[in-house]
């Protein structure tokens, strides 16, 4: 049986090529996101980053990304735990709070379209924030149902 680096090294532990291996293509952390003032209750939005690709489900120029959108976030393993929007089923969310990989991540399937197949990604349900006449008209697009966790979503057969 092989050694699965994820079980077996922390987020801080693990080197660039594993810590990008996480990232499960979902997109859900490339969409736009609203904190009402009051509440401080996180309000996502089917509205994408400028740089994002809808139907790749992945950045389209990650390495540059922080030139063009500035408040881009780097995650890393001393930032998680400040992110509170993430998403439940994000894997390094749920490797910092102890959890193991959903049954559909990539590394579990050897797979990158489970994501997809799983129902879990946003792939081709968003619009690119560039559309909008006001970055205000994304609350619009607020989309409630991306808060629930989706680690374990039964619609995952493979």
């Amino acid at each position: 049986m092989s050694v699965l680096f994820w079980e077996t090294k922390t987020l801080e532990q693990m080197n660039e090529q594993e810590w990008e291996s996480l990232c499960d293509g979902c997109g859900l952390c490339c969409l736009v996101r609203f904190e009402d003032e009051e509440t401080l209750e996180v309000i996502p939005t089917r509205v994408h980053c400028k740089l994002f690709d809808p139907e790749k489900c992945q950045c389209s120029d990650y390495a540059n990304r922080k030139k063009y959108v500035p408040d881009c976030i780097k995650l890393k393993p001393g930032n998680i735990e400040e992110l509170l929007w993430m998403p439940h089923s994000c894997a390094y969310r749920r490797l910092h709070e102890g959890k193991p990989l959903p049954m559909w991540h990539h590394l579990i399937t050897g797979d990158r379209e489970s994501v997809h197949r799983a129902g879990v990604s946003v792939r081709g349900q968003t619009i690119n924030e560039n559309e909008l006449a006001d970055p205000e008209d994304a609350l619009d697009y607020a989309a409630w149902d991306l808060n629930e966790d989706r680690s374990d979503w039964d619609e995952f057969e493979d």
